[in-house]
């Protein structure tokens, strides 16, 4: 009788002992993932949050910098805009080129910003009084909305006021129409809300300009000191004019009672009358040497007439090379071609 077997087990060649392969990681339930996945999005978002106040920061300080150094531009409403801290250099008269800037501005808009500076309450212009000019006469005479503000780059607070002033005489130093006088009259007010002298305000002032210029503007100044009460348009004085009556008021002390007398005798003159008198003024003061023809010695023979005229009476005087009317009367003010033809007219009738 065969012997059986109690157990009879088949092992597989394949089967690996227990305790030998790793086992599979525990599953995680859903709490667990989502706290896992929570947390991750967490540290993504600090990171994230982190490098945009970062970002943030670097703008803030860069745009602190560019607003200090007047290069950030905006668009300023009108009626925030002051002038009350800086004299301006431009005269009070209407400007004969603000009509052709407004076109240019309806045309194709403004191309140069103005430049103001932060203050209590709004911006005080430094730079653009005639492009603000012409912005507030669109504003009033069109209604647009587009001109109730006017670009403009914006300076920080707490400049200081030289450097304001600079801003402002180096870009109008490029002006062809901004007079002496009126670049004196600014170098005057700055000298005295600085403490400074007049010819200390000028060097700092006009650094910018030729020594030539401003020996010129400083000479103006002195014109300014001198007659200033009495003129009513400085900033129509040509250059040659002005130096002239500098010249003759430091040779001549009583040359400058001579000018207001006759400045005083037309009160109610506009800027062309009042430049033909100072121009009359000069040509008085000037001393001229006599001279006479070679070879002759006798005095030239003079006449002297008088003419009722409606507009007074005219005083001719006619001597050796030289006749002189005299009369209540603005000839500067009449066109050249019709006091060309007068005076040819005159020259003929002499011949016949």
């Amino acid at each position: 009788m065969s012997k059986r077997r109690v157990f009879d087990i088949d092992f597989d060649e394949a089967t690996v002992p227990a305790g030998t392969v790793d086992e599979p990681p525990a599953r995680r339930g859903p709490m667990a993932a989502a706290i896992s996945e929570n947390a991750e999005a967490l540290g993504v978002r600090q990171t994230t949050e982190a490098e945009i106040r970062a970002e943030n920061d670097r703008l803030a300080h860069e745009y602190v910098a560019l607003k200090k150094n007047g290069q950030i531009v905006g668009l300023v409403p009108l009626d925030e805009i002051q002038m009350t801290k800086l004299v301006r250099d431009r005269s009070a008269d209407r400007d004969a080129d603000l009509e052709e800037l407004k076109a240019s501005i309806l045309a194709v808009g403004l191309s140069n910003p103005i430049h103001v500076e932060e203050v209590s309450g709004g911006y005080e212009l430094i730079q653009g009084f005639r492009r603000l000019s012409a912005y507030r006469e669109l504003a009033k005479q069109t209604g647009d909305a587009r001109f109730k503000s006017i670009p403009a780059t914006l300076q920080a607070k707490g400049a200081q006021l030289d450097h304001l002033y600079r801003r402002m005489v180096d870009e109008n130093l490029v002006r062809r129409d901004i007079s002496f006088a009126e670049m004196a009259q600014l170098a005057m007010s700055y000298g005295a809300r600085s403490g400074q002298s007049v010819a200390a305000a000028i060097e700092a002032l006009y650094a910018s300009a030729g020594r030539q210029k401003r020996s010129y503007i400083r000479h103006f100044a002195h014109l300014l000191t001198v007659l200033g009460d009495n003129l009513k348009f400085p900033e129509a004085i040509p250059r040659a004019t002005g130096l002239s009556l500098v010249k003759l008021l430091e040779e001549n002390p009583r040359f400058a009672g001579q000018v207001r007398a006759v400045l005083e005798s037309q009160p109610n003159r506009d800027a062309a009358l009042e430049l033909s008198l100072l121009r009359s003024a000069v040509t008085g003061g000037q001393k001229k040497p006599k001279t006479t023809k070679p070879g002759s010695s006798r005095a030239s023979a003079k006449t002297t007439i008088k003419l009722n005229r409606p507009e007074g009476v005219a005083k001719c005087t006619a001597s050796a090379g030289k006749f002189e009317v005299v009369l209540d009367h603005d000839f500067g003010a009449i066109e050249p071609r019709k006091l060309e033809a007068a005076a040819r007219a005159f020259l003929d009738r002499l011949k016949g």
